[in-house]
């Protein structure tokens, strides 16, 4: 009988002790100090930002690079086409994906063809939109930096 009584003031003791914890007043003035941080840390931080999401358009580029390789062996000639290519372009955020760059072949011919990566938002807020373009030398290049 004695232990059951001991074990029931153990557990009243462990129900009813406070434990340490941040108030409602502390937990905002954290929250309002990261913000502040977020803040300032941002206008550093867009570059980068502008930069990871160039690394798509790159990426698709030699995508369509690729492509357009396969189809001038097989063809002797490069396609404006890019339906008849073996690359499908992803879908835009506009449309519900993750791709922030729409993709045309702009010319193609027997010898050459050029690709461009139009950006459909703009990245650091300033107006600009960024354009990149591959060409038959497999070399993306920045047309318009954002």
């Amino acid at each position: 009988m004695h232990f059951k009584n001991k074990l029931k003031t153990l557990i009243y003791n462990a129900l009813i002790k406070k434990l340490p914890a941040l108030n409602l007043q502390e937990t905002l003035v954290v929250l309002a100090i990261i913000g502040i941080l977020l803040l300032l840390a941002l206008p550093n931080l867009m570059p980068l930002i502008s930069k990871a999401k160039s690394i798509e358009a790159q990426t698709q580029l030699k995508a369509i690079y690729n492509s357009e390789v396969t189809y001038r062996y097989i063809n002797s000639k490069f396609t404006t086409d890019i339906d008849e290519l073996d690359f499908v372009p992803p879908k835009t955020v506009k449309e519900d994906g993750t791709a922030n760059y729409t993709y045309t072949i702009i010319e193609a011919n027997n010898v050459g063809f050029k690709a461009k990566a139009e950006a459909i938002t703009d990245f650091d807020g300033d107006g600009i939109m960024n354009v990149w373009e591959i060409d038959e030398n497999g070399n993306p290049k920045q047309i318009i930096k954002d």
